[in-house]
């Protein structure tokens, strides 16, 4: 056995909580396979938490402690946030620690400052937990596939907005009523906003991004687009039409630059990645050489999330002693390889659509629909065109189309809701076949 490794853990909350209680049970094993004795020197916490024995911890209420203790080796920062995490983090850097964080906030918005900082110091950062939670999917794009060339990645990345729409789908229920449940069972916060309006996804989709294609970490070029307009209806008519409403983070290189892009998608029912339901995440990945790869698991919680922390910090135990140069890269590419390919804006962004109209009830009305897509080069792949109750002169219209650029889409939708025989807004949702 090497040296010990000693732990300064920031933040006992839910993961930190978790990673100190598995720590604890599954000490020898964790040791034996770092090689090292992993041992928790100090933990920084504004205040106790009854979920974990603190009986034996030395804790201190200014987390600043733990980052500047001389015989801390490895800062774990399980605080969330993003301003006192930041700081904390580069304090910790710049006195010699390696870093363990799940804060996927931070890492999108800051990696490059951090890890440029983390280079100039020859230390560490590892953030396997700040991705889907348990699920080691940092691991396997930065190691496991580091052969491939990664032609796009799609995942389900947040288990609230999943658990909704799943609801949405098997019960029939409306948005804001499963949002609610979703708040009581704990799965959503007081305000939600970061995870049913697609940032928190966002934030995970720009850190897988950018060790799948080498590029910097580009958080404010991400497309994000939430699921509170979706409508049970549109779940219905999908599953209909032989497709299932999933809030996916897609990340695609074309000629023309690399999409960034997280939104509601129609995905085919029998794609693996259409049956992933409840809190659960998923993440598919196409390298040139393996082809279609699934990684799935429990994209939260205490333990699951706590496993992948503690799984960095074996990884940082392993390789206390080697040089600086031959540890993996932070992103998985040198800095000096790291690319500047183009973002591509969501208006150059070729996809098929789903699109949900209300119509007058009368001849002609498709034929004039299908005349302005047909102009704008797009053309219908299916249809569903109901029949109006008899007291009813509006029916639903619902269209499948081919693959068009975004642009040319928003033109041909507000030419066809300056119909008169169109009735309010058009419902968009984008299409991905994940071949």
């Amino acid at each position: 056995m090497l040296k010990p490794v000693r732990l300064g853990i920031c933040g006992l909350g839910t993961v930190g909580s978790g990673t100190v209680n598995v720590l604890a049970r599954n000490q020898r094993v964790i040791n034996a396979r770092a090689g090292s004795d992993i041992i928790v020197e100090q933990v920084g916490a504004r205040r106790d938490n009854p979920h974990c024995d603190m009986t034996a911890l030395n804790v201190t209420r200014d987390v600043f402690d733990v980052a500047t203790n001389p015989n801390v080796d490895v800062v774990v920062e399980l605080m969330g946030g993003v301003t006192v995490a930041r700081d904390l983090i580069l304090t910790a850097i710049d006195n010699g620690k390696h870093v363990v964080t799940a804060n996927k906030a931070l890492i999108a918005e800051h990696g490059n400052e951090i890890f440029a900082a983390a280079d100039k110091k020859g230390v560490t950062v590892a953030f396997e937990a700040a991705v889907a939670g348990g699920i080691p999917i940092i691991k396997s794009i930065r190691e496991g596939l580091a052969a491939n060339r990664i032609e796009w990645l799609a995942g389900i990345i947040n288990g609230t907005g999943n658990f909704i729409l799943t609801e949405m789908r098997d019960k029939g229920r409306d948005f804001a009523e499963v949002l609610t449940e979703a708040q009581e069972l704990g799965y959503a916060e007081a305000d939600p906003t970061f995870d049913v309006e697609g940032i928190d996804a966002a934030h995970k989709l720009v850190i897988l991004a950018s060790m799948s294609f080498g590029i910097p970490l580009q958080f404010e070029k991400v497309f994000t687009e939430g699921i509170s307009k979706i409508e049970p209806v549109d779940v219905a008519y999908a599953d209909e039409l032989g497709y299932r409403i999933k809030h996916l983070g897609i990340a695609r290189r074309t000629p023309d630059g690399i999409e960034l892009r997280v939104h509601p998608t129609l995905i085919p029912e029998k794609r693996q990645l259409a049956n992933v339901d409840g809190v659960m995440n998923a993440i598919m990945v196409k390298g040139d050489a393996v082809g279609p790869t699934m990684y799935y698991g429990a994209g939260a919680g205490a333990e699951p999330t706590a496993s992948s922390v503690i799984a960095d910090i074996v990884d940082v135990a392993r390789t206390l002693t080697a040089d600086p140069e031959h540890r993996v890269p932070h992103l998985g590419f040198h800095q000096s390889s790291l690319g500047e390919d183009d973002i591509l804006p969501i208006e150059d962004v070729e996809t098929a659509y789903y699109l949900r109209m209300s119509a007058l009830d009368k001849p002609g009305v498709l034929s004039q629909v299908a005349t302005i897509l047909s102009d704008s080069g797009i053309s219908i792949e299916a249809l569903i065109q109901k029949e109006a109750p008899d007291d009813e002169e509006i029916v639903p219209l619902i269209l499948l189309t081919n693959r068009a650029v975004e642009k040319d889409l928003a033109t041909a939708i507000s030419k066809i809701e300056a119909l008169s025989s169109i009735t309010g807004a058009i419902t968009r949702i984008r299409l991905e076949p994940l071949k």
